[in-house]
């Protein structure tokens, strides 16, 4: 028995200490987080209409002809005729009105659209948008909207100054677009369907189908593609698509995605995935800075010399190098290591670019450079 215990104290001891050289995966996420669903997916609207009522910051007539237009024509439906008549306004506004249909909304149903001016309107505060119909990508009315537009910022000026704060000239009516037409997709009768990966990547789309197929104990998800995976309704499944997305979609997958560095040159920002790996490489990075100073001198004649005073440019001109000597990034294992290691070349974000740029035409960097 003590033998026993003495074996089993080893072999508990062992096994504790193995336990942190246990590789660590990608953070885990639910399917439903990591893939769009064919099917349920928003529409765009898009409709042109008009703002009234507002306090003289609408646009100005002359210089926004289709607002003329679009208000003689209004009139005109209203029984108001004013063809021939020199028209004098600016509480009106031209404005654009967008809107994303949400999937499976019904009629009858409301939804958010936002505006936007569309002439040299100052500002929409205070402004009541008349009803526009809202057009599908097939040209089709799927949505009404009216009610009064609400602004974040604001616009004032007097005589000699004017502040503005945020836009003033968009604006956005909470629930002010009425659904007058149905988007005909029955997801229900549907026995094979598409889950579309948000960040296409082989090794997760695999994962994705051996966690479905796992969990229902036969085999419904076949990935086609890194962004694709294909579900087939089970034939002894009881119940209908919905029932399987239902309980799939709250599975856990270890995500992958591909080494890559995002930079955008534009702020000199750099972020970095957590599987970016370099060898070992030196590096040496030579600063060149220019200062010119302009200092002109005023030259004053002598008395009774009938001279005129001159300005002589005095130019200042300085060359500063300064040279750094090599400095060697040692291969990382981590993002850690890697970050560290380029931190100790003390350098700013924009050469830093520079020099990533560098390591990857040598080859040493084992990750892929996306620039926005």
């Amino acid at each position: 028995m003590r033998l026993f215990r003495t074996i089993a104290a080893t072999l508990l001891s062992v096994a504790l200490t193995m336990a942190p050289l246990t590789p660590v995966h990608a953070a885990p996420a639910r399917i439903k987080d990591i893939v769009d669903m064919e099917g349920i997916r928003e529409n765009q609207l898009v409709g042109y209409g008009l703002v009234v009522g507002l306090n003289g910051t609408g646009d100005s007539l002359n210089n926004s002809p289709f607002t003329k237009q679009s208000l003689q024509s209004m009139l005109e439906r209203l029984g108001v005729n004013t063809q021939g008549e020199n028209v004098r306004t600016a509480n009106v506004a031209a404005v654009m009105v967008t809107a994303n249909l949400p999937p499976f909304a019904t009629q009858g149903s409301r939804m958010d659209v936002s505006v936007a001016a569309l002439g040299d309107s100052d500002s929409l505060q205070g402004g009541t948008l008349l009803v526009t119909p809202l057009l599908g990508a097939d040209g089709e009315v799927y949505a009404i909207a009216q009610g009064p537009v609400l602004i974040n910022g604001f616009s004032a000026q007097g005589d000699a100054a004017s502040v503005i704060s945020g836009v003033p000239t968009t604006g956005r009516i909470s629930s002010g677009a009425l659904i007058e037409r149905e988007i005909d997709f029955h997801l229900g009768s549907q026995h094979s369907l598409r889950l579309a990966l948000r960040n296409p990547d082989l090794t997760t789309a695999r994962r994705i189908a051996l966690a479905v197929n796992d969990f229902i104990g036969a085999p419904t998800a076949v990935p086609e593609d890194p962004g694709t995976v294909r579900l087939t309704l089970p034939r002894n499944f009881n119940g209908n698509i919905v029932d399987l997305l239902t309980d799939i979609e709250q599975l856990i997958v270890q995500t992958d995605q591909t080494a890559k560095i995002v930079i955008d040159e534009n702020s000199g920002i750099i972020v970095m995935g957590k599987d970016v790996r370099v060898s070992s490489v030196a590096v040496a990075q030579s600063n060149l800075t220019v200062t010119i100073a302009e200092n002109p001198e005023v030259v004053q004649p002598n008395p009774l010399s009938l001279g005129q005073t001159a300005v002589e440019p005095n130019t200042n001109l300085n060359v500063n190098q300064s040279d750094t000597a090599l400095q060697v990034v040692n291969e990382s294992v981590t993002l850690q290591q890697l970050v560290d290691g380029l931190n100790a070349l003390g350098i700013s974000p924009r050469d830093l670019i520079a020099i990533l740029q560098a390591i990857k035409a040598t080859g040493a960097l084992q990750a892929e450079i996306e620039v926005l």
